[in-house]
């Protein structure tokens, strides 16, 4: 029997892994009390493991961790006996199948990161090491204006400077704009009582009409605070409703959820409907990421880089993905602050307004500070 080659899959192996948060992670679709989700580990023959993570969010794309395990399972045998030297090939083939993102992001990061640690080459110099760090913004959830304003005092205190505030959740089955208002100007003034200014973005996570989000963004001019970008303001499938943001409120647009692959790049554009394409790997996979950020660029529009409710390993991965790309002009990397604890060892560093991965090795550098046994997907054999 031939040996298998060093780099040959030959198991996969998935537990359960819900991270507390200190506090429920709001957006207009609804709130999340717990990060996380599933913790996937490829071994590759040589004896390198690799780590993966998928935390699918439902209120943000419908993703359910019974949906995402699912489908894990179903796409073992596409890994088994396959090269994560064949890394890309591997990635597209998850997506011919049908794999919802968070899996492709949990299975493509751990193979990738088994065969990195197997080579001895770090992930940021992998996706070709153009920086080290990235500028990350910090996220101020649904709630009230008080609320609001004690989160931005924390923020500015602890040395970031872009703050993106989530509006447009529904309260009694609307949106209350005047809540939303008062709630980004308590941000914004949080700061100025520091002696800082904040650059204030908006995500309304699909939560918004055109109409609701050229009034929030006029009302908010109205009261002294400038919108340094618009994310999502509108329905995934909207592109005339985030072109008219654009156009008539002034602002710039960033498509989060309308953009889950190259083809929604492509539609973006050609509709002129945002200058931001958001990237999060845990929306489309490593790989459509990769391509997505090439097609952004091409075609002239701006990156972004961003994630859901997830722990150091899918945030250093994304870390090392815009740092090593280059060329990002935001990031929301922000989500590991958000715990209240993690197994998580190693990984991104939060340099404030920073976060860095100078430090970083070897593959994405987390290992975990205990392992109390995985559940397999199935016979490894």
């Amino acid at each position: 029997m031939t040996p298998p080659a060093s780099s040959e899959i030959v198991a996969v192996d998935v537990e359960p892994f819900a991270l507390a948060l200190r506090e429920p992670f709001g957006i207009a679709g609804g709130a999340q009390s717990t990060g996380g989700g599933l913790l996937v580990r490829v071994t590759l023959a040589s004896g390198a493991v690799g780590l993966g993570e998928a935390a699918p969010f439902a209120a943000y794309n419908g993703e359910t961790v019974e949906l995402v395990r699912a489908a894990l399972v179903r796409a073992r045998s596409t890994l088994i006996g396959r090269r994560a030297s064949a890394w890309r090939a591997l990635g597209r083939d998850l997506a011919d199948a049908g794999l919802p993102g968070a899996a492709r992001c949990a299975l493509e990061t751990a193979a990738l990161d088994a065969l990195l640690r197997e080579l001895g080459l770090d992930m940021t110099a992998f996706f070709g090491g153009a920086a080290s760090s990235v500028e990350t913004d910090v996220t101020v959830t649904t709630g009230d204006a008080t609320s609001a304003a004690r989160a931005a005092t924390e923020i500015a205190k602890a040395g970031y400077v872009a703050v993106k505030v989530k509006v447009g959740g529904r309260r009694g089955g609307r949106v209350d704009l005047d809540v939303d208002r008062a709630r980004v100007a308590s941000v914004a003034s949080a700061f100025v009582a520091l002696g800082l200014s904040a650059r204030v973005q908006l995500d309304a996570n699909a939560g918004l009409t055109s109409d609701e989000a050229i009034e929030l963004v006029r009302a908010l001019g109205g009261c002294g605070v400038a919108i340094t970008l618009f994310e999502q303001p509108v329905a995934r499938g909207d592109l005339d409703g985030m072109r008219r943001v654009r156009e008539r409120a002034g602002v710039r647009v960033a498509a989060d959820e309308s953009a889950a692959s190259v083809a929604d790049v492509v539609a973006i554009a050609r509709e002129r409907a945002a200058d931001v394409v958001n990237l999060k790997l845990m929306k489309s996979g490593v790989v459509e990421s990769l391509d997505m950020a090439v097609a952004a660029r091409a075609l002239g529009l701006g990156t972004m880089i961003g994630g859901l409710v997830e722990s150091e390993i899918a945030m250093t991965t994304s870390a090392s993905f815009a740092a090593g790309l280059g060329g990002f002009g935001f990031a929301d990397l922000d989500t590991p602050l958000f715990l209240a604890g993690s197994p998580c060892v190693g990984g991104l560093r939060y340099e404030a307004p920073r976060v860095s991965v100078a430090h970083v090795t070897v593959g994405h550098g987390v290992t975990l500070a205990a392992w109390p046994g995985a559940a397999p997907l199935g016979p490894s054999g």
